[in-house]
């Protein structure tokens, strides 16, 4: 039988590895993290080679053909909100848990869509634009949240926290859920996929955070984006797949849309010649909502990792776990 191994790639201090330790004691634990790179927005990951055979447990977003190699692996943790590099055809064995950081995001990714919102609300893009260029212009009306009719698509952690933000500044929320049976906090009415259509004529922001599914890619499309009123803004930090870029960026040019704030892009990195660079109500930003930029999502991710290691070594259910 393979002795128990969890290989840790989490920048821990020296304190934060004896609490992680005392997790599971039973269970040996090799710590290979860097506390120097605490600070990266992108905590960096590699299982050591002579680790890869005994490793049964990984914590961190390892490299997918260094996973291929530890071949006794019962369980991978990353410190991402997605798990989706993994769930390939022959990337982990049959039987292997998989789990991620889901939750651990909310708060950051759901303040910058809000931000996203007050800026392109109040036109500030293109005030940036104008003084690169020393222009001295008023670019005319702006908007107000205030009654505004926000629709978010997807009310998991992320929704639900731009969700509660934008009600304390007086919009209406709408959420789309799957399941539309179940309530999410911040939403003042929850509607199943199926309403989507009907719903978007209706709406003055239609705030995305939703996962890349068969079901979500293109979901925002030339025809969901003609549904949409001329004065919408169309916010994305969920998966890029969910909108067509292509068709995003005609939108914009015709004025079909107001404005689009978008942290995440299909391809990605957004090519240089794209359309949507130069569309000036757009504002993008380079997926950089997410990632360690928060010192409280590193608190989070470390809270969500000690909790699984815990259950772990008790065999209880994981949290996040993929099914």
């Amino acid at each position: 039988m393979v002795e128990e191994l969890i290989v840790n790639c989490l920048p821990l201090t020296e304190e934060e590895r004896k609490t992680f330790q005392e997790a599971s004691p039973e269970i040996r634990q090799e710590f290979v993290g860097d506390p120097r790179h605490r600070s990266d927005m992108v905590w960096p990951c590699h299982v050591p080679q002579e680790l890869r055979e005994k490793a049964t447990a990984i914590i961190g977003n390892a490299p997918v053909d260094e996973v291929r190699e530890c071949k006794n692996l019962r369980w991978l943790q990353t410190y991402s909100a997605g798990v989706n590099s993994y769930t390939g055809e022959g990337i982990l064995p049959k039987g292997v848990l998989l789990s991620g950081a889901s939750g651990a995001y909310g708060q950051a990714v759901g303040e910058h869509m809000f931000a996203l919102m007050w800026a392109l609300l109040k036109k500030l893009p293109l005030y940036r634009d104008n003084q690169r260029k020393g222009l001295w212009q008023d670019e005319g009306p702006v908007s107000t949240p205030e009654e505004l009719k926000v629709l978010v698509l997807g009310t998991g952690d992320i929704g639900s926290h731009f969700a509660v933000l934008s009600k304390a500044v007086g919009c209406h929320t709408a959420g789309v859920r799957r399941n539309a049976s179940h309530c999410a906090p911040g939403i003042d009415d929850m509607h199943g996929f199926e309403e989507l259509e009907d719903l978007l004529p209706q709406s003055d922001v239609i705030a995305m955070s939703l996962p890349s599914t068969p079901d979500t890619r293109h979901l925002i499309n030339r025809h969901t984006l003609s549904l949409m009123k001329p004065n919408a803004i169309v916010l994305n930090v969920g998966r890029g797949d969910a909108i067509d870029s292509d068709a995003l960026g005609a939108a914009l040019h015709d004025r079909t849309i107001q404005a689009a704030g978008i942290d995440v892009t299909e391809p990605e990195p957004l090519p240089e010649d794209h359309p949507l660079w130069n569309e000036p109500n757009c504002l993008i930003t380079p997926h950089i909502a997410g990632g360690n930029h928060l010192e409280a999502t590193s608190r989070e991710v470390l809270s969500i990792v000690l909790e699984n290691i815990r259950r772990y070594a008790a065999g209880k259910p994981l949290l996040n776990e993929s099914k």
